[in-house]
């Protein structure tokens, strides 16, 4: 049930998990600036952003 709405939400908005994924590795730049502790040194959104970019080019891909 909630995987149907989940792939028609993510066919409809195709882009949207990468624009997700471009924008949390900006956001992951900027923090190497401010000193967050762990948050900044870690690259947690960094990583976050690449998996999320490719999940959603793979949907979207998969979706049509």
């Amino acid at each position: 049930m909630w995987l149907d709405r989940l792939s028609a939400f993510i066919a409809r908005y195709k882009g949207l998990p990468t624009i997700l994924a471009v924008l949390l590795v900006i956001l992951n730049f900027v923090l190497q600036f401010f000193d967050l502790g762990w948050l900044s040194t870690s690259n947690l959104l960094l990583h976050l952003g690449i998996v999320v970019g490719l999940i959603g080019v793979l949907l979207a891909e998969a979706l049509g």
